[in-house]
């Protein structure tokens, strides 16, 4: 390589540095599904469960990178991850939470007529504790990283309105997971909100990651009656009465104060948004 070809790359490399650090939230969106669905096209192709579990990281790998060369703090970032000092309501929010939704699922399709088997409980709690293990750690958990520890804080500050905030979200979100579930991405969509009130609240990633894991472990395994329109239908309807509850119940703040509780992760953001203004 020539000084002058490398003058040009490293030229190229500083524009698309400061394209980031000006955008970045475009940047991370933009990333997350390059990534992720690079990842899920191997999966289609031949690297089967691998593929799909790579592709899961993605939003994480896109927030670590935005975050590293928008001149951020990854260390306050990824703290997040490993914030574990709540109050233990919120333990019992992300693991209890979405069981008690799906016991009450079950409740209504009992009430609606429906063979609602309870002997399962015992059945398939080994399964559910199972899901809820790897989906944790592997098989989706590590997303939250990226979209609650790195785009929620910011898009709450750019709207400070956390119901827009989270609509917007969700449906990025939502979207994101299309090559995996087509047009069910909009099941996702629906847990949106207890994801945000939740972070919220905590300022911990790793409390969405236990609730991320629960969600899918729930849905995965305890509904108790045999798959019919009436079940999604249930499922569907008994998550947007919950999700309504939690709106008026916060007054649609979603536990949100102003971004008293996670701002520093996005002061660098603002920081250089500063400088830009005043550069132009």
């Amino acid at each position: 390589m020539t000084a002058r070809t490398e003058a040009i790359a490293a030229t190229r490399t500083e524009h698309l540095r400061q394209r980031i650090r000006r955008h970045p939230l475009s940047a991370f969106f933009v990333l997350a599904y390059s990534i992720s669905w690079f990842a899920w096209a191997g999966a289609y192709l031949g690297l089967g469960m691998v593929g799909v579990v790579i592709g899961g990281f993605g939003p994480a790998v896109a927030a670590w990178i935005v975050t590293r060369q928008s001149d951020a703090s990854v260390r306050a970032w990824a703290e997040q991850i490993v914030h574990w000092r709540v109050k233990p309501r919120f333990y019992l929010y992300a693991l209890g939470l979405p069981a008690l939704l799906w016991a009450a699922m079950n409740v209504v399709l009992a009430i609606l007529g429906q063979d609602v088997d309870m002997s399962l409980v015992g059945e398939r709690l080994p399964a559910y504790l199972g899901a809820l293990v790897f989906v944790s750690i592997l098989g989706g958990g590590f997303e939250e990283p990226g979209w609650r520890g790195f785009a929620l804080p910011r898009l709450e500050h750019r709207y400070n309105t956390p119901l827009r905030a989270t609509l917007v979200l969700a449906l990025l979100w939502g979207l994101w997971h299309l090559p995996l579930y087509g047009l069910g991405f909009i099941g996702p969509m629906l847990y949106v909100f207890f994801y945000t009130y939740l972070y919220n609240k905590t300022g911990s990633v790793l409390l969405c990651i236990l609730l991320h894991g629960s969600f899918t472990a729930a849905l995965d395994t305890l509904i108790l009656a045999t798959d019919s329109f009436t079940v999604d239908l249930v499922i569907f309807g008994t998550l947007v009465a919950a999700t309504l509850v939690l709106i008026v119940a916060t007054r649609g703040r979603l536990g949100y104060a102003g971004g008293g509780n996670h701002t520093e992760p996005i002061q660098a953001d603002l920081r250089l948004a500063r400088v830009g203004s005043a550069s132009r």
